[in-house]
């Protein structure tokens, strides 16, 4: 009976030695592990011991610099005396007595960027009238008399400031202006008081000088035909000043 016992002791024993082996090796086998990730997430563990590196960061992206060709700009500069000065040439129509081609001279002074005064003095010829061509050999009026001179003192604006482009490397600076004002018309033999208005555009290409395209209108009364009216006289023209 006691052998029977041990035989059997003996049998259990055996039966359980190999299920302790496999717990025993699956219970190193997980704390294997367990020791292998937390020395993988520490900084001190094995990569840091033995100075590997880990991925390496990722270079910032280079900033691009567009490579802009810079071109020269050259800003005319007016000299700083504000004084210019030239001559003009165009055309006149004097009211019934046709249009004749008029010269003369005009002085500006700049009392800021946007006001001037102007003086000017022109010189025209009045020819003859329907009237005159009608009844033949009448003449209403001597040379001497035809002869149209005005002298005007006008008040000018800048209107529209601005640049003129020749083709695509050249720029100029330009002005619409208006004007307006006063003075005195020599005509007929008598001296008659005028008012003049008008406008014009100016280019300047260099910082000395000045090209200009001028229209305006010289009013004044006159009686000469019988009948006293205001009469319009146009003028349009074209000059050059000079920057002093």
């Amino acid at each position: 009976m006691e052998t029977g016992i041990r035989v059997l002791l003996l049998t259990a024993v055996l039966a359980l030695l190999p299920g302790c082996a496999s717990v025993r090796n699956w219970f190193h086998g997980k704390h294997a592990a367990q020791s292998t990730d937390t020395q993988a997430g520490s900084p001190s563990g094995t990569s840091g011991a033995s100075g590997t590196a880990g991925p390496e960061e990722e270079t910032p992206p280079r900033v691009i610099e567009p490579q802009v060709e810079r071109r020269q700009i050259k800003v005319p500069r007016i000299k700083s005396s504000n004084v210019e000065v030239g001559a003009f040439y165009g055309a006149l129509s004097i009211e019934d007595f046709g249009t004749n081609p008029d010269y003369g001279l005009t002085a500006a002074y700049h009392i800021t960027e946007d006001f001037f005064f102007q003086g000017e003095v022109g010189r025209s010829r009045g020819g003859r009238t329907s009237f005159e061509t009608l009844s033949g050999n009448l003449n209403l009026l001597t040379e001497a008399e035809r002869r149209f001179t005005y002298y005007d003192l006008s008040l000018g604006y800048n209107l529209l400031p601005g640049e003129a482009f020749l083709g695509r490397g050249v720029a100029m600076t330009s002005a619409f202006y208006l004007l307006g004002g006063f003075g005195a018309t020599d005509f007929a033999g008598d001296t008659k008081f005028t008012v003049n208005f008008g406008g014009g555009y100016r280019v300047v290409p260099t910082d000395w000088l000045a090209l200009h395209v001028t229209v305006q209108d010289h009013v004044f009364q006159s009686s000469l035909l019988g009948v006293t009216k205001l009469t319009n006289n146009l003028e349009a023209r074209m000059g050059a000043t000079f920057f002093f």
